[in-house]
């Protein structure tokens, strides 16, 4: 029987078990994680939040990683300024990025959500607004809804993957985990 374990990767923590090329330490999964034999199913960008799903089951592995299975990514980002439907309806039809064009993404403006603080904060400024999103990508380029976003005119200030396919982040605290 496979393990798979959904863990909410904090912000600044690395997504693998080691960083020993790094002259100074930094956070890893082993700070948090202590099970043999599982890896990253895919990976997380140090200054994102959220879930990240590590396995010891290749196959499993490749098929929630792999681009061309085209698992739904779930992210709930908090952009600069305030998105109107045109750049809204840019994303949902995809973006033209430096790597070429993304595949259509779903997207919506939604509520403030109820999560966790983040530290270090994001830094607030009273003269430039911002709105939070959730956007769905079926793909999975370095960086891209940071750049997606950027791309519409919105940078994004603090990004959280609350779901990969049928798991979520529901009940899981910021450097928890448990197994699926």
């Amino acid at each position: 029987m496979s393990r798979l374990i959904l863990f909410n990767k904090p912000y600044e923590v690395l997504s693998q078990f080691t960083d020993a090329k790094s002259p100074s330490p930094r956070a890893t999964l082993s700070d948090f994680i202590d099970v043999p034999g599982v890896y990253p199913a895919g990976r997380l960008d140090r200054d994102s939040e959220g879930l990240l799903l590590l396995t010891d089951d290749g196959r499993l592995q490749a098929r929630i990683a792999d681009p061309k299975f085209k698992t739904a990514k779930t992210y709930l980002a908090q952009v600069e300024g305030e998105p109107d439907e045109a750049a809204l309806e840019s994303l949902r039809k995809g973006v033209r990025l430096k790597d070429g064009m993304t595949r259509p993404a779903e997207v919506r403006r939604i509520d403030t959500p109820d999560l966790w603080p983040r530290t270090p904060p994001v830094r607030f400024r009273k003269s430039v607004p911002d709105c939070w999103i959730e956007l769905t990508i079926r793909e999975g380029r370095n960086r891209q809804v940071r750049r997606m976003t950027a791309a519409v005119g919105h940078p994004t200030l603090r990004l959280v993957r609350w779901r990969v396919g049928d798991w979520s982040l529901d009940g899981i605290g910021p450097g928890e985990w448990r197994e699926a």
